[in-house]
């Protein structure tokens, strides 16, 4: 497979057949299945507004998850200066998919922030999503000041019992979590766990007291999204979580969503190694976060619509 600069997608049907799970490949012209029935979806071939349009159909539509009134938080990755190209953020297309669709479904609010790692004004700016998420009727929150942060318990956790969480989060009837698939120099792989160090205001307490464990142990708070929708339109992979230039990037046109947070970050790892080898155990938080029962990386015993577009 062709490696460099912003590459051509693969062939859909063979980066989606290592996903195990009870149901075979679908075209995007085939129906949905009935309501209710799927743990994981996986779409590969589509742009990310089409990917996510179809990905939820088969999870029993938004209104599933988000009522007629509630207030709903969409936390992509923003964490970085850097253009959506790149890779190093959520595609502001899905951003914007997933704030119309709530919207849509009724609720009286949706919000969208990130603790950025860069600092946030040229980050939610260059990302392109809080242009795409205003234009969709989202209001923007900030995450660079501590007043915004709240401290909760979390009676699960092994090295990390309590953290400051951000008030959006805390406040929300709602929220849905959307991580961008790359790689990550420190934790190995950035996915759905490890997006919720966007909302925990002291992230270095996580880097110094056993990264893999902290992130898991924050997996456990009480508030947990009601859907994880992981953005692998282009992946980085390599020099995560920044990226050094186009070489690290690879388009390749895929989205995965689940309410079971280990699962979906199981299926995007396993379609991450297609690009560059990458095990389950080299990640050790989505290996601790199944022993601590937060979710299964077992897909086999999933039931799994896996799409071609």
């Amino acid at each position: 497979m062709e490696r460099r600069g912003f590459l051509k997608v693969a062939a859909a049907s063979s980066l989606l057949g290592f996903l195990g799970g009870g149901s075979s490949i679908l075209r995007a012209s085939e129906p949905a299945s009935p309501p209710n029935i799927n743990d994981l979806v996986a779409v590969m071939g589509g742009e990310p507004e089409a990917m996510y349009l179809r990905a939820i159909k088969e999870m029993g539509g938004i209104s599933r998850f988000v009522k007629k009134g509630q207030r709903v938080v969409v936390k992509p990755n923003i964490g970085w200066n850097k253009k959506p190209e790149e890779a190093a953020n959520t595609n502001p297309q899905l951003v914007a998919a997933i704030v119309k669709d709530c919207l849509k479904a009724g609720a009286s609010e949706v919000v969208v922030f990130d603790h950025t790692c860069d600092s946030w004004m040229p980050c939610y700016k260059n990302s392109g999503i809080e242009a795409a998420a205003k234009a969709a009727g989202a209001r923007i929150a900030f995450g660079h000041d501590e007043k915004y942060y709240r401290m909760v318990n979390i009676p699960r956790g092994v090295r990390m019992k309590q953290a400051k969480i951000h008030e959006e989060i805390l406040d929300c009837d709602v929220w849905i979590n959307v991580p961008v698939l790359k790689n990550h120099g420190g934790a190995r792989m950035t996915i759905s766990m490890k997006n919720f160090m966007g909302i925990v205001w002291d992230r270095k307490f996580l880097h110094a007291n056993d990264l893999q464990q902290c992130i898991a142990d924050c997996s456990t708070i009480s508030k947990m999204p009601v859907l994880n929708i992981v953005d692998a339109y282009r992946i980085m992979t390599t020099n995560g979580p920044v990226g050094k230039g186009p070489e690290d990037v690879q388009l390749a046109k895929a989205l995965f969503m689940s309410t079971d947070i280990v699962a979906a970050d199981t299926a995007a790892l396993k379609f991450f190694s297609q690009f560059r080898e990458m095990k389950l155990s080299d990640v050790g938080h989505i290996m601790i976060a199944e022993k601590m029962k937060i979710g299964t990386t077992d897909l086999d015993k999933l039931q799994v619509s896996r799409i071609k577009m």
